[in-house]
């Protein structure tokens, strides 16, 4: 057999294989004149090259947040100036509910905890039910004031001339577009009161007198506290006959928490004997994250049934309203903030009068 005849016999081997798509046909035995034929040696195919994969390093385990024992040791310390509560214990639907008229402090001295939002919609909430309320401004920042569609820049007097120049109230009442719901409103002034009360006479005690000249007129007076333990916060806890304390569900929100109820303490033994936190609302709540859940496991482990059940979602829309001057109920009325207030006014006061 010639060589081109033996590269023929091959190439059909191959194509054969190839079109069966099986294991390819063994080739046939060697002749006698193949066997002194020198054998052709097939050059080897190259591997193709394989892509180097770099070697990675496993991400690191995300195991879910917990609370350090600094922060449950805080919440601990802050629980032990309260009385003793019971987490579990069973609640009548009047749990919160107090004789009217009720005056309210919001406060705490964290920023961004949501107290002006609280003061505002848990006031609008309030008089969406029927009750008579008003809001009193006394942060500097005047945000109640602006939220409840208010301008300050064309005020004749606000919250300042009832503390430093012992303004009768009824003149700084101002009523917002919700029907039942009034506002004493603040303006930049009251930036300077803190520094203008230091010599004041019984200056811990300048709004209760505003207060008590209005008598029983509001069912409830909502007090939105500055973001401080200064002056002015005295001034709305000794003003008060309840201490409403909002509670961010996050890490900062619990540091200073004991701090806060110390003073009220101080503010109840001092200046204020009826005063008492009445309740602490969980704000900002976010479903999504691990650690959300644990502070408000963690907040109501130790502070019982001083916890409102409801709790405040965080919610883009209860962000948005205020920019509009108009509480939630009236911005968005369907949405999750605003059936959370709702809710909780039903929940404060006990329900409709």
């Amino acid at each position: 057999m010639s060589a081109d005849d033996d590269l023929v016999t091959r190439g059909r081997a191959i194509f054969e294989g190839l079109r069966n798509a099986v294991v390819p046909t063994p080739p046939p035995p060697p002749t006698p004149d193949e066997e002194h034929e020198a054998p052709v040696s097939e050059a080897p195919v190259a591997a193709p090259p394989q892509e180097t994969i770099p070697e990675q390093t496993p991400a690191p385990s995300q195991e879910e947040p917990t609370l350090s024992p600094e922060v449950v040791a805080s919440v601990a310390e802050a629980a032990e100036e309260l009385p003793v509560v019971q987490a579990d214990a069973p609640r009548s639907a009047d749990h919160f509910a107090r004789p009217l008229p009720r005056v309210l402090a919001v406060a705490n001295q964290k920023g961004g905890v949501g107290k002006t939002t609280t003061a505002v919609n848990l006031g609008a909430a309030l008089a969406e039910l029927g009750y008579r309320v008003l809001v009193v401004d006394l942060d500097p920042q005047g945000n109640a004031t602006t939220g409840l569609g208010v301008n300050p820049r064309n005020l004749e007097a606000s919250v300042y001339d009832v503390i430093m120049h012992d303004a009768p109230l009824e003149d700084c009442i101002v009523p917002t577009s919700l029907r039942n719901l009034f506002v004493v409103p603040a303006t930049i002034d009251l930036a300077g009161a803190e520094i203008e009360l230091v010599p004041a006479f019984s200056r811990e005690l300048k709004l209760r007198r505003g207060l008590e000249q209005q008598g029983d007129d509001f069912a409830f007076t909502l007090i939105d506290c500055p973001p401080s333990l200064g002056l002015l916060t005295v001034n709305g806890l000794a003003a008060a006959t309840e201490v409403i304390v909002p509670i961010q569900c996050e890490y900062y929100a619990l540091e200073g928490l004991g701090q806060l109820l110390r003073n009220v303490n101080l503010v109840h033994g001092n200046l204020n004997p009826r005063l008492e936190v009445s309740a602490i609302i969980l704000t900002m709540y976010d479903a999504r994250t691990k650690l959300a859940e644990q502070v408000a496991g963690e907040v109501r482990a130790h502070f019982g049934d001083k916890v409102c059940r409801n709790i405040v979602p965080r919610t883009v829309r209860l962000s948005e309203a205020p920019s509009f001057g108009q509480p939630i109920i009236v911005f968005d009325p369907s949405s999750r903030g605003a059936l959370a207030y709702r809710e909780l006014a039903k929940e404060v006061s006990g329900g409709a009068p």
